[in-house]
């Protein structure tokens, strides 16, 4: 028995030291990219610490990596007032020539209360260009040209707000459902910090919405088919050039208030190469907004920079854990490719301790059956980089990227998923455990007989 249990354990570590070593052999080329991409320097490094803040819901994001600085509640459902219109400026601006007739029916010129609605008078039957009647959304935020924009682009708001609605979802706006053009209150018309910055992303890597918003001086629509008077107005947004809150690296954003909302605010701002988006919903001061805006600017572009993680490094950071087994993975026959991407980290902040996770909440499919996700990198348990990982059904097309994919041999074209083992060391320990103590119990057992039949044998021969 002693004999049995020394070859018992030393087999049980021969198989628990073969069990790692396997472990091992599976994770090398991972350990080995990471290895190759990190920082002599060990200290931890933490995140900077933000500025408090009274508004309710906030976020700060990279305009370019999607990377979040700073976040408040920023997933609190909230009323964003007057910056839905930003998202009905962009669908405009998708869907229309500057230089096109917006006549504005009875319906839209009568669709606020001239008393307490923003709005420039417009009169039903009155013709802007699609042009004039964006400035007068984005920078006067006039009411009625949301109606009329919303007529003008899908034939009635109605069909409008659907287009909004899918919009927003593209975008990544999950969290989000608009019930007009304009963000009068409406119980059913809400958004998230978060879902509005991913919204104002697309707006501010839009040329021709830049454009337009980033406008401080006065703006003039001249006289029309139904007015001989000029309107000229400015931008309400008050970080822009020669305003109270002037901010010298504002590039533009839009202003919002309803009772049920309070003051609301969406800014951009870009300094030294780096564009930031904020965005603050429930502050409950008109001014402090852009106050608070600034500050959260200022931290961010003092403690924050951007790097490039080349595609070699981030095609290291798929594994068996962040990729082959979320729900994305094998849906549809792998076709993609994800270049270099830029990240913004802490200034002392180390590139070779991002991680990577496959955003499982935010996929979309679209009419071809490509699968849309996002890939999220990961510092500090920050997401501090984004990126779309288009997952294609065409089994015709074929990507050189140096992601883990396997050329399907019989038609040369298609891509495989390639056949991802996963090791349970524990399970593979207990399994060799069972199977000691099986073979342990059939040898007992036969050396049993074999010492009852000696001991038979021997009493026949008394």
């Amino acid at each position: 028995m002693k004999h049995f249990l020394k070859r018992f354990m030393s087999a049980a570590l021969l198989l628990t030291t073969i069990t790692f070593s396997t472990m091992g052999a599976f994770q090398v080329p991972i350990q080995a990219a990471e290895a190759s991409t990190a920082s002599t320097d060990t200290a931890d490094t933490d995140w900077p610490s933000a500025p408090d803040l009274v508004s309710q819901s906030a976020i700060l994001i990279d305009a370019d990596t999607g990377a979040i600085l700073y976040q408040r509640n920023a997933h609190q459902k909230c009323y964003p007032a007057s910056t839905t219109k930003i998202l009905t400026g962009l669908l405009t601006i998708e869907n229309c020539s500057m230089n096109e007739t917006v006549t504005f029916s009875n319906t839209a010129a009568n669709s606020v209360n001239p008393i307490e609605d923003a709005n420039l008078g417009t009169l039903p039957g009155e013709q802007y260009t699609v042009e004039q009647a964006l400035y007068g959304l984005l920078l006067y935020s006039a009411n009625e040209i949301g109606y009329g924009l919303a007529e003008h682009v899908s034939g009635s708001l109605s069909s409008f707000v659907d287009l909004m609605n899918q919009r927003a979802a593209e975008l990544g706006a999950l969290n989000t459902h608009f019930n007009n053009a304009s963000g009068l209150f409406d119980a059913n018309h809400y958004t998230t910090a978060y879902d509005m910055a991913r919204i104002a992303r697309a707006c501010y890597n839009n040329a021709t919405f830049v454009n337009i918003d980033s406008t401080y001086t006065t703006y003039t629509i001249p006289p029309t088919n139904m007015s001989a008077e000029e309107r000229t107005f400015q931008h309400r947004h008050k970080m822009l050039k020669n305003r109270e809150y002037a901010y010298e690296y504002c590039k533009g954003g839009k202003t919002g208030f309803t009772d049920e909302s309070q003051y609301t605010l969406v800014t951009f701002a870009e300094k030294d190469g780096m564009r930031l988006i904020c965005v603050l919903f429930q502050c409950p001061d008109e001014n402090l907004r852009f106050v608070e805006t600034r500050t959260l600017f200022d931290w961010g572009f003092a403690n924050f920079k951007k790097v490039t993680s080349s595609s070699n490094q981030v095609s290291s950071l798929f594994s068996s854990d962040n990729y082959y087994t979320s729900s994305v993975f094998t849906k549809h026959k792998i076709d993609f490719d994800l270049d270099a991407t830029y990240i913004t980290i802490p200034n002392n902040g180390d590139t070779g301790a991002i991680t990577m996770e496959v955003d499982e909440n935010y996929s979309s499919t679209n009419d071809n059956g490509n699968l849309t996700s996002q890939i999220n990198f990961i510092y500090k348990d920050n997401v501090v980089g984004a990126s779309s990982l288009v997952i294609s059904a065409d089994d015709t097309r074929h990507s050189g990227s140096n992601l883990p994919y396997l050329l399907n041999e019989s038609t040369q074209t298609s891509l495989e998923p390639k056949i991802c083992l996963k090791i349970n060391v524990w399970l593979l320990a207990g399994i060799g455990i069972v199977i000691l103590i099986v073979l342990y119990c059939v040898s007992a057992h036969k050396q049993a007989r074999r010492r009852n039949m000696r001991i038979r044998n021997r009493n026949r021969r008394f």
